[in-house]
């Protein structure tokens, strides 16, 4: 039987650089950083003092005053993303499509900040001062299912748990409903909102984070070889995923065909991805394979790249092991370098890029890349945005846990 293709028609995109797809894209473009001091909290007593954050953000332009405080910013951002890729799309779900089509977007963390908030009315006022919001505004799978309810979409409705790969893994399985015909739209993604004193303090305990709080714009540096962590970031991406012939029976206009996803598990640590890459170049060859093409295909990768010492490195040999020589002609980036690393969110942007990618035929670079690093020594579309025509695309997303995902778009062709 004649698999069902699935075209991307709209993306929708919640960064540091913007509210919006163009906004955050022309950023990229431009080279320019969304990292600052952080201003969510008083940061002043912790070892990590930045964060990429989403800057003029007016919730008030997607939920009535009073529900505002109902939802945690992660599904705040959801909505808006969501909102953005149904325009872009320009799809408006009708009765009779309502039950075919589905959303799932993700969160590798959901509501801390409203966890916090919540927590600190229970120990000032006892369990009478605990909201009645608190449960339906801060788990998980509320920015799903409030974009389900907005967009009266009645299919299929889940929210991948899956730490950094969450965003990623939405849209693979989203894929995959399509493919299998249980669907034939989905709203999928992810999102996320961690800039709070625990999320930011928690990496920080693990000395995870950049200390380059001096020196907010070039603190994340992946790939080069003077980077000491990566910087928490915040938003949301989502894309609009449709069977082909429904997409081209009402005329949409299509952005990339999403042909590949590949899952894995690294079965190693709790944090650290094994020394020899073996998770990460599985999660590409899985995506490659089901895509049906050569790794030699392959013309653009948008890497995990989060600039922590060991996952550049390894990340590094995963695409020498799979790729050989050719590991030396494709470009790569990690968009972190501008945007910081949104967690659970994180594999949803960078999808919603690398499809943005592949239309438009321009590399966004790896800003910050200024002492090259002997262990990583790939092209990593240094400082600069490139124009290339691109065919095939990877994007990869690599979570705590061991858990892996990888996309793989290509140019849409009739």
């Amino acid at each position: 039987m004649q698999k069902r293709r699935v075209v991307v028609t709209g993306v929708g995109l919640v960064t540091a650089l913007g509210t919006g797809r163009e906004e955050t894209w022309k950023g990229l473009c431009e080279g320019r950083s969304g990292v600052s001091t952080i201003t969510r909290f008083d940061a002043t007593q912790f070892s990590t003092r930045i964060a990429a954050e989403v800057q003029n953000f007016d919730p008030l332009r997607w939920f009535e005053k009073k529900d505002v405080k109902k939802m945690d910013a992660f599904i705040h951002y959801a909505v808006a993303a969501a909102d953005n890729a149904m325009q872009h799309a320009a799809l408006t779900i009708s009765p009779e499509l309502s039950e075919r089509t589905g959303v799932f977007i993700g969160s590798g963390i959901g509501g801390f900040s409203i966890i916090e908030r919540e927590h600190t009315a229970f120990l000032e006022g006892g369990p009478r001062k605990i909201s009645p919001f608190f449960i339906p505004s801060s788990i998980i799978n509320l920015a799903a299912g409030q974009v389900s309810i907005r967009f009266k979409a009645r299919g299929p409705n889940s929210a991948p748990c899956t730490a950094c790969s969450s965003g990623a893994h939405a849209i693979g399985d989203a894929f995959r409903v399509i493919v299998r015909g249980d669907a034939d739209v989905m709203i999928a993604g992810g999102s996320e909102a961690a800039v709070t004193p625990m999320g930011v303090g928690g990496f920080a305990a693990m000395r995870a984070l950049s200390q380059r709080n001096d020196d907010p714009q070039h603190a994340s540096r992946p790939f080069d070889k003077d980077r000491d962590g990566f910087v928490v970031g915040e938003g949301s991406g989502v894309v609009i995923l449709e069977e082909l012939e429904i997409a081209k029976k009402r005329g949409a206009a299509i952005i990339a065909e999403l042909v590949g996803y590949g899952m894995s598990g690294d079965a190693f640590h709790i944090t650290l991805p094994p020394d020899d890459g073996n998770g990460a170049h599985r999660v590409m060859l899985n995506a490659i394979k089901d895509a049906g093409i050569q790794p030699e295909e392959i013309g653009y990768i948008n890497a995990h790249g989060t600039s922590t010492p060991p996952n550049d490195r390894i990340e590094t040999i995963a695409i020498k092991r799979l790729f050989g020589d050719h590991a030396r002609k494709v470009a790569i980036s990690s968009t972190k370098s501008m945007i910081g690393h949104l967690l659970g969110a994180a594999g949803a942007v960078e999808a919603g890029i690398t499809s943005l990618v592949v239309q438009r035929g321009v590399i966004p670079p790896t800003t910050n890349y200024e002492t090259p690093d002997p262990e990583c020594d790939l092209d990593y579309t240094p400082n600069k945005a490139r124009k290339l025509e691109v065919r095939y695309a990877l994007s990869n997303s690599f979570g705590f846990g061991g858990t892996n995902a990888s996309l793989l778009f290509k140019k849409y062709e009739e």
